[in-house]
């Protein structure tokens, strides 16, 4: 099989004109975050939450900004932060539907789990709905095994998730994020 390459290096950040990585982010990372690690590289993943924290995702601007900040080449910065499952490199919903997908969930019908979430919402896995309100991602495992089929929207574990029951859960948590 042939190595299929990618135009990496020809890739536009797209930039906007205030800074992600604030004056006050970069004056608590400095005095706070920095400090602690012998090299400045130590500090990358606590600069990726940080932005993470502030904006729900790492903007490739804000990628730029922590190598600067960090004296560090960007390589390294997008290598690390593409690297764990936990960064998010495109924004995501405003909701989070995350669908357990481990052996045990998947053997009491999480694949029904799945589909009932993606006909409710119009979308794949992986995908934002036209209006930024859900993602859906599917997650290695919840920590529910005993209550499987599990799914977690939001910071909300549902626990013996029953097809017929994902459309009023995804109501649920787009009237909760309405009086927020």
């Amino acid at each position: 099989m042939p190595w299929i390459s990618k135009n990496s290096a020809g890739n536009a950040v797209e930039k906007r004109a205030e800074p992600y990585l604030t004056p006050q982010m970069r004056s608590h990372l400095s005095q706070h975050i920095v400090p602690r690690y012998e090299q400045k590289m130590g500090a990358l993943l606590p600069c990726l939450h940080e932005i993470q924290h502030a904006y729900g995702w790492i903007p490739g601007q804000a990628m730029l900004e922590i190598a600067e900040f960090l004296a560090i080449k960007p390589a390294e910065v997008i290598d690390t932060a593409s690297f764990y499952e936990e960064y998010w490199l495109k924004r995501k919903g405003k909701h989070l539907v995350s669908v357990c997908r481990s052996i045990a969930c998947e053997f009491c019908g999480q694949p029904g789990i799945t589909q009932a979430v993606k006909d409710a919402l119009g979308i794949d896995v992986g995908e934002t709905t036209d209006d930024n309100e859900f993602t859906l991602i599917e997650l290695e495992c919840l920590g529910s095994c005993g209550s499987a089929p599990a799914i977690l929207i939001d910071e909300t574990l549902h626990e013996n998730v029953k097809p017929e029951q994902i459309a009023g859960l995804l109501d649920a948590a787009r009237k909760a994020g309405a009086h927020h």
